[in-house]
């Protein structure tokens, strides 16, 4: 907010204030990208002659929406922009500011366009998470012009965001980061001698460089973090150097990072590729993405019940015994935790995609549907509960028409010729079984049953 009081930064412009190097700072906040030439990544909209690019070069700015995974620099673009087109720039969180917040920004924005005419770039952090009348109060103040909205969000901001606002602004996806990005900036921040640690006599390893890339899983500010931990941590030689090998690299950055939000859509990205990969088979797919949840702290009772239901849509009746399987597993998970349950959870997920599959189950579906739109039968007389039909029959001196049901046991092999569905839809075939595993053995028993039936109906023309 203090950005907008032009009394307290002594007249200085955007770029004169952000060009102000603060030594205490972390490394990471000290190397952020300053201009479009030193910002890293999401070549598809800043790169030559890309759409972003233009606007900004251009200096036409419209209400901006970036979507896209967390680290991939939707904040840090948001500040170059502001300070490529020298605007003044100010932030909001949407998990803690509202719409009181907003209104001292208009309040202040207001103030700035009549001073001096320099527009003012309000980016808000998390924008998904404003509901629809805290979204809904942006839209008279991007219509004005009185603000310039870039908004950040995780979240698929078709299903997060309302309509009006999204269509005043203009979306753009990024994209995770690589190693090689990366890679790019631990190398600047080893040679900047204003910013970086270009003053301090530094030899990385390219074994320690590629492994604080790699371990930082796309984060830059990772990556940095740990640089500046290894560099601090580490005493010089005796000519004053300080050699960060792979060892200390190592040290710094212990445990991989792992691109995944458990409440985003990447939660929602990594279930259906565990689950497209053991329908497909793909044990070694299927394993690699379900420890891909956990290691990013996806809830094993999430995965359990995501193979519970694998268990009957996609392997069925070709191996019934799946479903119990999984249940059991997941019973011994409960009983056991982990790290032991990492087993019952391999197990469960192994055994999914070993076995047969069908999607036979789907039927009820189908029956669904046709009940759906075109109601529901009558049960057929002989079908019908015998105990109310004996009330029914002696009151009105008729016949028990229950009495003409065939009970199955009484004829060979446990079975009979019997209409069991009402007249009107006898001839519909919702069920079609696969062939494959368990099921192939009652489909063979079925088409023996279609075949007697077909015969016994013959036989009555």
């Amino acid at each position: 907010m203090d950005l907008f009081n032009e009394e307290s930064d002594g007249g200085l412009n955007q770029k004169q204030k952000s060009d102000f190097v603060n030594p205490h700072e972390p490394l990471a906040t000290r190397m952020r990208p300053r201009s479009l030439e030193e910002f890293v990544g999401q070549e598809h909209i800043v790169g030559e002659g890309k759409m972003l690019r233009r606007m900004i070069e251009s200096g036409v700015i419209g209400s901006l929406i970036f979507y896209g995974p967390p680290s991939s620099g939707k904040t840090t673009l948001a500040h170059v922009i502001s300070r490529e087109i020298n605007a003044q720039y100010v932030e909001l969180n949407a998990v803690l500011d509202g719409i009181k917040d907003l209104r001292k920004v208009v309040s202040k924005a207001e103030k700035v366009q009549q001073m001096n005419g320099r527009k003012t770039i309000l980016f808000v952090d998390e924008i998904h998470r404003w509901n629809k009348a805290q979204q809904d109060a942006l839209l008279p103040h991007l219509e004005s012009g009185v603000i310039t909205l870039i908004g950040a969000t995780t979240e698929n901001p078709f299903y997060s965001m309302v309509s009006p606002l999204l269509s005043r602004c203009q979306l753009f996806e990024l994209y995770d980061l690589t190693r090689d990005h990366v890679l790019e900036m631990i190398n600047r921040a080893l040679e900047d001698e204003e910013r970086g640690l270009g003053k301090k006599n530094v030899e990385v390893t390219d074994a320690a460089k590629q492994h604080l890339a790699e371990y930082a899983g796309g984060d830059i500010r990772n990556a940095l973090n740990a640089l500046e931990v290894a560099v601090l941590s580490s005493d010089p030689d005796e000519e004053d150097v300080i050699h960060i090998d792979l060892d200390v690299a190592k040290e710094c950055i212990q445990r991989r990072g792992v691109r995944y939000d458990g409440t985003g859509d990447e939660h929602y990205h990594y279930a259906s590729a565990f689950i497209k990969s053991m329908r497909g088979s793909d044990v070694d797919a299927a394993l690699y993405w379900m420890v891909a949840m956990l290691e990013g702290g996806e809830d094993p009772n999430f995965i359990f019940r995501r193979m519970l239901i694998l268990a009957s849509e996609d392997v069925g009746m070709a191996d019934p015994h799946a479903l119990s399987l999984v249940n059991s597993a997941h019973e011994a998970f409960t009983k056991c935790g982990m790290p032991e349950g990492f087993y019952f959870l391999a197990h469960a997920c192994i055994y999914l995609a070993l076995a047969p599959k069908s999607n036979s189950a789907g039927a009820i579906f189908s029956v669904r549907s046709e009940i759906q739109h075109n109601g529901i039968g009558s049960v057929p007389p002989h079908l019908q509960d015998k105990t109310a039909n004996s009330k029914q029959s002696r009151y009105l001196g008729v016949e028990n028409a229950s009495d003409d049901y065939k009970y199955p046991h009484s004829f060979d092999h446990h079975w009979t010729p019997q209409d069991y569905l009402p007249e009107e839809v006898q001839n519909k075939d919702w069920y079609t079984p696969g062939n494959i595993g368990r099921e192939g053995k009652l489909w063979d028993r079925l088409e023996k049953i279609k075949k007697a039936y077909a015969k016994a109906n013959k036989g009555k023309e």
